[in-house]
């Protein structure tokens, strides 16, 4: 793809968010957004019901699906599990380093909330606390925050 601007010392990351923003994809988007927000809502419950290690891996699987709606709202590819490793598929523009701690705190979730042979002993469930339930809440809700603002800036540079 060929990028062309009259100011030619206008970075091409900004030229290729412009662009990118053009072919925005409203429905994936939505499909993947609507997943975050269901997830985030069960993260809720589990800490609701002390169930503190689901609570934390939905978190991240909320964020993770929410960052993956942008960026496959975009057209652009989404793989793998570490949400600040998909952050930085995100254009620069979209200022994604404002929350790349909070993905980072994140990814610690995702593999040992789950699996008792990532500890020396005991389960998952006896390492998670209330607070740290509420933290990854509270940052998956901020992810999910900024990919929504994201978003919507993107939807307000669509040239048609």
């Amino acid at each position: 793809m060929i990028f062309r601007s009259s100011n030619l010392s206008q970075p091409l990351n900004m030229m290729r968010c412009r662009y990118l923003s053009r072919l925005l994809d409203e429905e994936e988007f939505k499909r993947w957004f609507n997943t975050a927000l269901g997830t985030v809502r069960s993260a809720e419950g589990d800490l609701e019901r002390g169930d503190y290690n689901w609570a934390c891996f939905k978190a991240h699987q909320s964020a993770e699906f929410a960052v993956k709606a942008l960026l496959r709202g975009l057209g652009l590819g989404a793989y793998g599990h570490s949400v600040s490793a998909l952050l930085t598929a995100a254009p620069l523009q979209l200022k994604a380093l404002n929350v790349l701690q909070q993905a980072k705190t994140l990814d610690k979730y995702y593999v040992p909330t789950r699996y008792p042979n990532a500890w020396a002993e005991g389960s998952p469930a006896d390492y998670y606390t209330r607070e740290d339930a509420m933290q990854a809440i509270e940052y998956a809700r901020s992810i999910i925050r900024w990919v929504e603002e994201a978003w919507r800036s993107l939807r307000q540079e669509r040239v048609w």
